[in-house]
């Protein structure tokens, strides 16, 4: 096993809206930073799609162990944009 197993994916399909015609979107904050500890419903980036912008909660307490999308970089709906280790 590679030990990674244990991550939990910091994903987007779930706080998509709805009505977005657009299937790419913009990180446009982390208001985390890799290394750091965060709590399970709390905000750790926004994205934005269509001029909407949308918050993303931690789905799990842990450590911000990689950010995958950096700011500013696209995405598809569905990518990962981070990994959290469990704590």
């Amino acid at each position: 096993m590679s030990g990674t197993d244990d991550r939990v994916a910091v994903e987007t399909s779930d706080r998509w809206p709805d009505d977005a015609d657009e299937d790419v979107g913009v990180v446009v904050n982390w208001f985390a930073a890799k290394g750091s500890r965060v709590e399970a419903g709390n905000a750790i980036c926004e994205f934005q799609v269509e001029k909407v912008s949308v918050d993303v909660p931690a789905p799990a307490t842990g450590t911000l162990e990689e950010i995958v999308i950096g700011e500013d970089e696209e995405f598809e709906r569905g990518d990962r944009l981070a990994w959290i280790r469990p704590a």
